[in-house]
């Protein structure tokens, strides 16, 4: 990839959601795209499950690590390449931003636990709480205390890497978001989830949760739009958008 600076903001992909959602919505990196909005950085996805290379931390601007139905305990040989990616971008300060499996696989690569959630799934909309350090985080900060995000997990980090920040929990989940050094970040919960994307999750895990004595159709009614966790991508963008300007500049 040529040292050319903007540098790529790349997406990448590490799953593909349920087939009668994305004939109709599109995939993640989609969504992820769609809810980036305008952003002066190129888009790059790659996908390492099918040979993409990863690239150099210095040749990025940043990086969006999608979620996935897969299971980061699993192991699988392209999820532990990735995860080996991720810890040299955070060593080298690259913007990073991992959602759902790309939060845990973080976690994981960065000397945490990924594992089965001892409660079961989290699904739907639910109440985000954030920590007193996100009022000082460059992604978090100057959001309100309490915020709707939208959850699908059945995994989750449960325990986070040495020296890593807490920034938000819910009742569910200890650990729906933290960062790691200044620039690098995982979110659990889906900031690139409409409510219509959501409800389709409910919809195709009904008979699951049926049967776990899960109230589907309350459960779906309760599902609703999520701005502010939304403005999470957008954010993200232009931290990114900055790091890579300012590396530009000479020292």
């Amino acid at each position: 990839m040529e040292n050319v600076r903007p540098h790529p903001l790349v997406i990448v992909k590490l799953g593909d959601t349920f087939p009668h959602l994305s004939e109709d919505r599109g995939d993640f990196e989609h969504w992820i795209v769609d809810g980036l909005g305008a952003t002066s950085l190129p888009l790059l996805v790659l996908d390492p499950r099918f040979g993409d290379t990863l690239p150099a931390p210095d040749a990025i601007a940043g990086a969006i690590v999608t979620g996935s139905h897969a299971m980061v305990s699993h192991r699988e040989p392209w999820s532990e390449q990735t995860a080996r990616w991720l810890a040299r971008l955070v060593a080298h300060g690259t913007p990073l931003l991992g959602i759902c499996f790309g939060h845990q696989l973080l976690a994981h690569a960065m000397g945490g636990e990924a594992g089965d959630h001892p409660g079961g799934i989290e699904i739907g909309t639910v109440d985000i709480a954030l920590t007193e350090a996100a009022r000082g985080d460059a992604l978090m900060r100057d959001l309100p205390p309490r915020f709707d995000a939208h959850a699908a997990h059945k995994q989750s980090a449960l325990r986070l890497p040495d020296g890593a920040v807490l920034l938000a929990t819910s009742a569910h989940e200890s650990h729906q978001a933290f960062r790691l050094g200044e620039r690098a970040w995982g979110l659990q919960f889906h900031p690139e989830f409409d409510a219509a994307t959501m409800r389709g999750y409910v919809d195709s895990m009904a008979d699951e949760l049926g049967a776990q004595g899960v109230d589907v159709a309350s459960l779906r009614d309760r599902v609703k739009a999520t701005a502010i966790a939304a403005q999470l991508l957008g954010r993200f963008a232009h931290i990114a958008e900055e790091h890579d300007a300012g590396a530009a500049r000479p020292g």
